[in-house]
């Protein structure tokens, strides 16, 4: 029912900025935890920051805390991920995630987008 895409990857040189869009369909979107995550090649899926379902209060990994801001703008159903800082070791492909039940989505999200890729050159 629920429909994630993102938008704003590329290339960027260290301690550029980037800010990565991620565009819901197909329900209420503030009824739903946001967030993001992001795999590099040949490691795991790891997060890295969201927005609660209820309170809308954001939370972020520690790799990224200070670096990275996340947001949510209901009216137009997306939600931006601002990263600034970058340094080559956030270089990954940077998914959107979404779910209507947990109030976060640190765990396992109920939806994906198709991922968006960053690359942090030194």
């Amino acid at each position: 029912q629920v429909q994630l895409v993102e938008s704003g990857g590329g290339l960027v040189q260290a301690g550029g900025s980037l800010r990565l869009s991620c565009a819901a369909s197909g329900r209420t979107f503030s009824s739903y935890a946001m967030g993001w995550f992001r795999q590099a090649p040949g490691k795991e899926r790891e997060f890295v920051g969201g927005i609660s379902r209820s309170a809308g209060m954001t939370y972020y990994a520690d790799s990224v805390k200070g670096r990275f801001t996340i947001s949510r703008a209901n009216a137009k159903n997306t939600v931006y991920l601002q990263m600034n800082s970058l340094k080559p070791e956030d270089t990954a492909v940077y998914f959107c995630a979404a779910d209507p039940v947990r109030e976060t989505v640190t765990s396992t999200p109920e939806y994906w987008g198709q991922g968006t890729q960053v690359t942090v050159s030194s």
